[in-house]
């Protein structure tokens, strides 16, 4: 039996990826988890945590922080909030 896959949503319409549902979840998790305890942060900040505490993880995880937190805000879950240099993300209220 393969494994359950997600096909990623894209803010802007593109196309999304297809990636494990199981790699999706962790890394939708993590992003939810962090702006949840910050309120808001920047998503240069997530990439640094995702790549130190997710060392162990079997690919690269900025990829997965930046497809996810793409299709995070396509479905509405988070946002960017406007006018923040680097970018900053929060819960879309």
């Amino acid at each position: 039996m393969s494994e359950e896959r997600i096909m990623t949503l894209h803010p802007q319409g593109k196309k999304g990826t297809n990636i494990l549902k199981v790699k999706y979840d962790l890394f939708k998790n993590f992003i939810l988890q962090k702006i949840e305890a910050h309120g808001q942060i920047s998503y240069e900040n997530i990439c640094d945590m995702a790549v130190k505490e997710l060392k162990d993880f079997d690919g690269k995880p900025i990829w997965y922080i930046v497809s996810v937190k793409l299709d995070l805000e396509a479905r509405g879950v988070i946002e960017r909030v406007p006018k923040t240099s680097p970018h900053e993300l929060r819960m879309k209220r």
